[in-house]
């Protein structure tokens, strides 16, 4: 399992020292009662970290993170006790490796979600659809659910009822416009937006293909829909840690006025403070 280290050099703006590449063991906690542990994915989550850094500091404590390129090892190392928390993942993908490798990670607190978003290819406007018409979008099961039910929102198609978070094409009960769908995997669907007359994407391919998500989405997920509620970024903790003092302060920084403010002025709707 690789893991990046994030040193001070490529934190922005950080409080000289409050925020590492090195995650502590449990030796080291016990040194230092005022350290919180933290296993996360490079962006947003760590970007997002660096900032709380600067505001726990103030308030006496220190914030070591790490940032990991995959998404088990971060709930192996909170199973373990060797991270206090992590920030990698939704509650949905949480219970599924609870599942199925008998852990015990709960989520401590409700932080973020990517929205996903409808952007322009050929057409402009959802109105102007017409038979024939094709949207991409993407393939796997819970990304091609969430790009449908945002299609249903917006008066594209309507599922079959019961059809949620599960949905595929074959859900569709009415497709009053007759459009076609053309299903690719996620990272690819962007690359098509030339040819079809619309693109459905998750906030990092969004902006990856040039996209503003302010500026350019059609519409995206609100954060009282299905899909923002269900695919919320949590703080992950071993079951019995999710009221200790640290993680408490942890989660309270997180949902503040300071880091909201970042994350709008800083990701353009592409990530988005959840309110509970």
């Amino acid at each position: 399992m690789k893991k990046k280290v994030l040193s001070l050099v490529l934190a922005t703006a950080l409080a000289a020292g409050a925020l590492t590449g090195c995650g502590s063991t449990g030796s080291d906690k016990k040194e230092d009662s005022k350290t919180i542990t933290v296993a996360a994915s490079q962006t947003p989550h760590s970007e997002i970290l660096a900032e709380a850094a600067k505001i726990l500091k103030k308030d006496g404590w220190n914030l070591k993170v790490t940032v990991f390129d995959d998404y088990v090892q971060p709930n192996n190392v909170v199973e373990s006790g060797e991270f206090d928390a992590n920030y990698v993942e939704h509650v949905p993908y949480m219970e599924q490796f609870n599942k199925e490798n008998g852990t015990h990670i709960v989520n401590a607190g409700s932080i973020h979600y990517e929205p996903f978003g409808i952007y322009p290819g050929t057409k402009n406007n959802l109105d102007d659809l017409k038979k024939g018409d094709t949207i991409a979008i993407p393939n796997d099961t819970t990304n091609e659910a969430r790009a449908l039910l945002l299609l249903q929102d917006n008066g594209v198609l309507t599922l079959k009822e019961g059809a949620g978070l599960t949905a595929t094409i074959n859900d569709i009960a009415d497709n009053p416009k007759g459009v076609k769908f053309q299903e690719l995997e996620a990272a690819q669907v962007a690359k098509v937006k030339d040819e079809v007359a619309f693109v459905v994407l998750n906030g990092n391919y969004a902006l990856e293909a040039g996209f503003s998500v302010s500026k350019d989405a059609i519409a995206y997920e609100k954060s009282d829909s299905e899909a923002a509620k269900t695919y919320v970024n949590i703080i992950g903790v071993k079951e019995g840690n999710e009221n200790s003092e640290g993680i408490k302060e942890l989660v309270k920084v997180l949902k503040s006025d300071e880091i909201k403010k970042f994350i709008n002025d800083k990701y353009d709707n592409a990530v988005i403070p959840y309110e509970d």
